[in-house]
């Protein structure tokens, strides 16, 4: 029997109304030459680091395997420019995690590793997860899990529902609104084929209704008889509202399922792809090009010009804000992502990432922050939170650092989203203390 498709989607709790400030939605991407030297870390995803399988004064290809490891959960790292290992170093990522890193010097050829050439023609769901892994794919819109790991469901679930999440519903974040004008048939074709191989009879993308011209371009492409005889693949347009985006709202959203705590879409009959990955993956399976590049915004009120930018993984923050004009004014916060979930940066010197969709600048007047009041009991940042937590007594159980008041707060199912301290007319610094409450809950036992 086949699934219904739903005509408006359903109900989800919290959220919040962000400012738009999407400044750069209408501009073509540009595409920035290859920088002089690029710097690539060994953790560029959730899960083990890889260790570099090159050393100081070796000659790489671009697309050649230059990061491994032998844990699943992992994804490899390939050389995006041809040159010379100039260094293998550490750095510090922006979440404050040190991992090892190699460093290139580009020859300005771009000479492609011989071994890069298209997969064979995919047979059945091991062989499209095989291939996300060789191409070193993990989730675009910044999440960061292999999706190797995602495509491989467990033989004990059943996955009905694909959904295609072109949300992006963080302010200034442009990037798969680009992806959407510009590869919009990339997309499709990338839908069509993790349709057919994973045998799921009902694809749902998702975009919020504030980009008509996104539902238009994909539901054109979308209702191709052809390629969707039985009319399985549809967009849903869904409300603009924060986070939408994020994993179990989407699937709420879309389906008006439920993931359980600590569980996966997968749990639930459904599987989520970011808009990027699906359209990667069907450039992959069509050139063999590992994940080398990366489409990031260029935004904020010290950016001299704001645009979407194509550049090679590993390129230093520095170098791509000097590709957009440089800076217009002395930037006082410098983050990587949007401003709900990015991390702030220490430094511009810092590279690009698979995981980084937007780097953001702003002057001293937007950098400005509330200074923290006493708490009100208003109850703003749990009507705001969309997991249906206490974000208050999580903040009182960090400060306490009790571990068993956290558990039992679900300190785990935070996403960080940061609509708690969004709404919070007192300014409390929310998000900072539940994240504290987490390694308080992992280092518990060392």
């Amino acid at each position: 029997m086949a699934l219904p498709f739903p005509k408006k989607p359903f109900h989800t709790h919290g959220g919040v109304s962000v400012p738009h400030c999407k400044n750069t939605w209408n501009l073509p991407t540009a595409t920035m030459p290859p920088p002089k030297r690029v710097i690539l870390p060994m953790q560029q995803h959730i899960g083990a680091s890889c260790t570099p399988v090159v050393k100081k004064g070796d000659h790489v290809l671009l697309g050649q395997i230059i990061g491994d490891s032998d844990a699943y959960v992992s994804a490899l790292i390939h050389a995006s420019v041809s040159g010379t290992v100039a260094d293998i170093t550490q750095v510090e990522l922006p979440g404050g995690q040190r991992t090892a890193a190699v460093v290139i010097d580009s020859d300005g050829k771009m000479e492609r590793d011989p071994g890069v050439y298209p997969p064979a023609p995919l047979i059945g769901p091991k062989e499209l997860a095989l291939a996300a892994q060789s191409a070193g794919l993990v989730g675009l819109g910044g999440a960061g899990f292999p999706a190797h790991v995602k495509l491989n469901v467990p033989e004990d679930k059943t996955v009905d529902t694909l959904i295609i999440n072109a949300v992006e519903c963080e302010p200034y974040v442009t990037a798969d609104h680009r992806e959407a004008l510009e590869n919009g048939k990339n997309v499709l074709d990338g839908v069509y084929k993790v349709k057919e191989i994973l045998d799921v009879h009902r694809v749902i993308i998702a975009v919020e209704d504030n980009k008509p011209d996104v539902i238009a371009r994909l539901t054109e492409i979308a209702e191709n008889p052809e390629k969707d005889p039985l009319d399985e693949v549809r967009v849903l347009a869904l409300k603009s509202r924060y986070p939408q985006g994020a994993e179990k709202v989407l699937v709420r959203a879309c389906t008006g399922r439920r993931v359980p705590a600590g569980g996966l879409p997968a749990d639930v009959g459904c599987l989520v792809m970011n808009i990027a990955s699906i359209s990667f993956l069907a450039s992959y399976l069509r050139t063999g090009m590992p994940l080398t590049l990366k489409r990031v915004t260029v935004d904020g009120s010290a950016v001299a010009h704001p645009q979407n930018v194509i550049v090679p993984i590993g390129t230093p923050i520095r170098d791509v804000i000097e590709f957009c004009g440089g800076y217009k004014c002395p930037p006082k916060k410098l983050m990587m992502g949007g401003p709900m979930m990015g991390l702030a940066l220490y430094s511009d010197e810092l590279p690009i990432l698979k995981q980084n969709n937007a780097v953001l600048a702003f002057d001293e007047k937007d950098s400005a922050a509330l200074e923290p009041t006493d708490c009100i009991r208003c109850g703003s940042c749990v009507a705001a939170c969309p997991m249906n937590l206490m974000p208050l007594k999580l903040e009182k159980a960090a400060q306490r650092r009790d571990r068993e008041a956290l558990l039992a707060l679900d300190v785990a199912t935070c996403m960080e989203c940061g609509c708690c301290a969004y709404s919070c007319p007192a300014g409390r610094q929310l998000v900072q203390a539940i994240r504290l409450g987490k390694s308080i809950v992992r280092n518990a036992g060392r």
